[in-house]
C-alpha cells in the first residue's frame, strides 16, 4: 500500500510522542494507559486535522487552488488548523461556522479557536446552527468560482478518503513506534466526530494486520449512524488505497455513551477528564473531543472494560485552544496569595 503516490506537503511534526500516563494509570488503578500525542502536530497548537491537511491541502495546490474553505463549529479545531495551513502555503482561507452549541457567550464565540482563525488571517462567515452546512459551503465555493477565484472546498473534520488517508499513515507510524519499544498493544481508544480520523485508522491497522481493536468515542451522532459514517469512509478510503476488500463491518466500533446533551455541551465526564489529565500529567484535552474521549476512556477503566495487564493507547486529537472558549465551564481559577 503506497501513500507516497499520493500528493503531500509535509509540514506536520511526525513522528508524533507516545508515552505512558503513569500517574493516571496509578489513579484508576487499572490497566497501562499510555497515549500517542497528535496534540503535538505543530501548526497552530496542533490536532489531529494537521495530519489530513497534508493531503488535502497538497491536492489543492495540485488543483491550482487560490482558497481553500472549509466549514465546522464556532470552536473548529480543524478551522483553525486549515487557517493555519494555508497560511503557511500563502492561499486565501474562507471559514464557514456553525453556531452549533446554541452558546451566546461572548468567550465562546470571539475566543480559543475563532480568535485564532482571525489571527491566522482566514475569513469568516456565520451560521445559524442546524442548517445544511455541506450545501452552504457548496454555495460559497460556487460565489468564490463566480468571481473568478479558484476554490478548493474541504469537507467539515477534513473527512473524506483524501482526508483520512492522513490515519492511514499515522496507524503505520503508531505500529511502528510501539514495535520500536516493545509495547503490545490491546486496546486503541480515541475521540471520533467526522469519521475521518477512524476511518483511516481502520484502513491504516487492517493494512498491516496489527490486530488492535479500535475504540471511537462518539461525540455528535448516535451509535449506528456515527459506525456507519466510518464504515462508508473506511470503505473509500480503503478503495482509493486499492484495497476495496480490506475492510469488514465489524471491524468499526463507537460508544456514543458520553456525548451527553449534544455535540460541544459540557458534560460532568468530560471536566472531570480535562481536569485529571491536567493535574495528573500536566496535559490539556479540549472539550469538544478529546475531553470526551477521555471521560469514555476513564469511565470504561472504573467499569473494568479492560484487564490490568493490558496496554491501553489513548489517541489525544489535539484541540486545548477550544478550553479558552469554555473558562466558564470549569470554574473560577483559585485565587493567589500576595
Amino acid at each position: 500500500m503506497q501513500l507516497a503516490r499520493f500528493p503531500r506537503i509535509r509540514l506536520a511534526h511526525l513522528p508524533t510522542p507516545l508515552e505512558p500516563l503513569d500517574r493516571l494509570s496509578a489513579a484508576l488503578g487499572g490497566p497501562e494507559i499510555w497515549i500517542k500525542r497528535d496534540d503535538c502536530t505543530g501548526l497552530s497548537t496542533g490536532g489531529n486535522k494537521t495530519r489530513k491537511l497534508e493531503f488535502l491541502m497538497a491536492e489543492a495546490v495540485a488543483q491550482g487552488a487560490d482558497i481553500v474553505l472549509t466549514q465546522g463549529a464556532t470552536q473548529s479545531n480543524h478551522a483553525r488548523q486549515t487557517a493555519a495551513f494555508a497560511a503557511r502555503l500563502g492561499i486565501d482561507c474562507h471559514i464557514l461556522l456553525e453556531n452549533r452549541t446554541g452558546s451566546n457567550d461572548p468567550n465562546y464565540n470571539v475566543n480559543g479557536n475563532v480568535f485564532l482563525d482571525h489571527l491566522h488571517g482566514a475569513t469568516m462567515e456565520r451560521c445559524p446552527g442546524g442548517i445544511d452546512m455541506n450545501a452552504k459551503l457548496a454555495e460559497a465555493a460556487e460565489r468564490c468560482a463566480a468571481e473568478g477565484r479558484k476554490p478548493y472546498a474541504i469537507p467539515g473534520g477534513g473527512s473524506n478518503p483524501t482526508g483520512a488517508l492522513g490515519y492511514v499513515d499515522a496507524a503505520f507510524e503508531l505500529v511502528r513506534q510501539a514495535d520500536g519499544i516493545g509495547l503490545n498493544i490491546d486496546h486503541l481508544i480515541h475521540a471520533t466526530g467526522s469519521a475521518g480520523t477512524q476511518a483511516g485508522l481502520v484502513v491504516g491497522l487492517k493494512a498491516v494486520n496489527a490486530g488492535i481493536p479500535l475504540l471511537g468515542i462518539g461525540v455528535r451522532a448516535e451509535r449506528k449512524t456515527q459506525e456507519e459514517n466510518v464504515y462508508r469512509l473506511a470503505l473509500a478510503t480503503a478503495d482509493t488505497l486499492g484495497q476495496p476488500n480490506l475492510v469488514k463491518r465489524e471491524d468499526v466500533v463507537a460508544d456514543t455513551s458520553y456525548v451527553g446533551p449534544g455535540y460541544g455541551l459540557p458534560t460532568p465526564g468530560m471536566i472531570e477528564a480535562v481536569e485529571m489529565f491536567a493535574r495528573l500529567e500536566g496535559i490539556l484535552l479540549d472539550p469538544v473531543y478529546s475531553g470526551k474521549g477521555a471521560a469514555g476512556l476513564i469511565d470504561l477503566v472504573r467499569k473494568g472494560r479492560f484487564k490490568k495487564n493490558e496496554k491501553v493507547v489513548f489517541l489525544h486529537t489535539g484541540g486545548s485552544a477550544a478550553l479558552f472558549g469554555y473558562t466558564a465551564v470549569f470554574g473560577e481559577p483559585a485565587s493567589v496569595a500576595a
